[in-house]
């Protein structure tokens, strides 16, 4: 399919969806929002614990859709409605998995937002959820549809980095006034950066390197070790910032620094760095090596054997700005996304991930990333803890998939969307 026949196929109002949104703080809001800019999407009803949350919920709906969607605190009247095709969930970290799992025992599709897990037992109880309802749980990994890494991804298909070798990705985001004002703005973040020490946060480097490896589906990650820098940076921010809390004297659990690396079963590296409490710029930290180059993100240098530059002397090998291979390996669908015009958060990739998913309640297929990378990619905040806490000694990685990788299992997820 051309990449025109994708921008239409993009406009297309499909089978209308009707879910229920549980979790309503900031990332909810916004993902609601980006939800509403789709004509096939019904809200129809709206939770938080909070009631004012509530209220904003069903203010943003009515202001978009001109229907008051009715609002719960208690998700579980939700996920009893018979009139709910499915479920989006927008809540704290280490309530997800538990209202996944009662959400597909409920008989509704599900998609949670990322986040790591609390530990790896509930990772497999999401699992034999999937197994014993059929019904799939797909994290709402965006940066698996962002515009660099599917266009790395296209790359990487084509053959353009040879045999991959090693990849690398950060959470690298100074995030210090929110954890610090945690407790006056009711995120939970701050309360795992005070009593956790882990990769909290895997899955935005973590997703899109899964699918450059192939993990699940003709590779797996078997092991990994995590080691943690001690802890100073929320400490210090929180005595020039708030020294009259009653914070300034907690104990931070969580290092500044950790760094996890994970080997897989076919013999690549994957090396991850979580890097919240110290002052920096943003990044994501990608690196992609293969036998034929490697492409770095921090200064978004490409280098490729037989193409880019070599000079004579010792030091011959050039490094290329990335922004000619950007373009020529641009993936399809972003191709018809800018025609379309992009929409929702971050760049676009919102609406994206979230499109994924309800097209594939529309179609009621399997989403491009299930319920088995759903809890390989959370496991890893869990797996991270126990390594460090033995002094970074290596830990191994369930196979979620109990063997099915082996066989190069594929997604079922076809259409613009599939990232296989």
């Amino acid at each position: 399919m051309g990449w025109r026949t994708y921008a239409m196929k993009l406009g297309e109002k499909g089978k209308t969806v009707r879910l229920g949104v549980i979790g309503l703080g900031g990332r909810g809001m916004s993902q609601t929002d980006t939800l509403l800019q789709m004509p096939d999407v019904e809200i129809v009803a709206v939770c938080d614990v909070y009631d004012d949350r509530v209220q904003k919920g069903q203010d943003l709906v009515f202001e978009k859709r001109g229907v008051r969607p009715d609002g719960e605190t208690d998700y579980k009247k939700v996920l009893a409605r018979p009139d709910i095709d499915a479920i989006c969930v927008f809540t704290s970290w280490e309530t997800h998995i538990d209202i996944c799992v009662q959400a597909m025992r409920a008989g509704k599709k599900v998609a949670t937002e990322v986040g790591g897990a609390n530990s790896v037992d509930e990772c497999w109880k999401l699992v034999r959820a999937k197994e014993e309802t059929g019904i799939e749980c797909m994290m709402l990994e965006n940066c698996c549809y962002g515009k660099e890494e599917m266009t790395l991804l296209n790359m990487i298909r084509q053959g353009v980095f040879g045999t991959l070798v090693h990849c690398q990705g950060g959470y690298e985001h100074d995030l210090r006034d929110e954890i610090g004002n945690g407790d006056i703005n009711r995120h939970y973040r701050q309360r795992h950066f005070l009593h956790r020490n882990g990769e909290l946060y895997p899955t935005h480097e973590l997703g899109p390197i899964a699918e450059y490896l192939n993990i699940n589906r003709g590779n797996r990650m078997v092991s990994l070790c995590a080691m943690s820098s001690k802890a100073a940076g929320l400490h210090a921010w929180l005595q020039e910032h708030r020294p009259d809390s009653e914070l300034v004297n907690a104990q931070v659990n969580q290092g500044d620094i950790v760094t996890t690396m994970i080997s897989c079963a076919n013999g690549e590296t994957i090396l991850l760095t979580h890097d919240c409490t110290l002052p920096r710029p943003y990044s994501r930290g990608g690196r992609i090596q293969g036998t034929k180059g490697i492409w770095m993100e921090d200064n978004r240098s490409i280098y490729i054997d037989g193409r880019s530059p070599v000079d004579p002397g010792y030091w011959t090998h050039r490094w290329e700005k990335d922004e000619a291979y950007m373009e020529e390996y641009k993936h399809p669908l972003w191709q018809a996304y800018e025609e379309f015009g992009l929409r929702g958060g971050h760049g676009g990739m919102d609406y994206l991930v979230l499109r994924a998913f309800v097209e594939s309640v529309q179609k009621d297929e399997c989403p491009p990333i299930d319920t088995y990378d759903t809890a390989s990619w959370m496991a890893i905040t869990a797996l991270t803890e126990q390594s460090i806490a033995m002094g970074g000694a290596p830990v191994p990685v369930p196979d979620f998939t109990e063997g099915r990788w082996l066989q190069k299992r594929e997604s079922f997820a076809t259409g613009e969307y599939a990232l296989n």
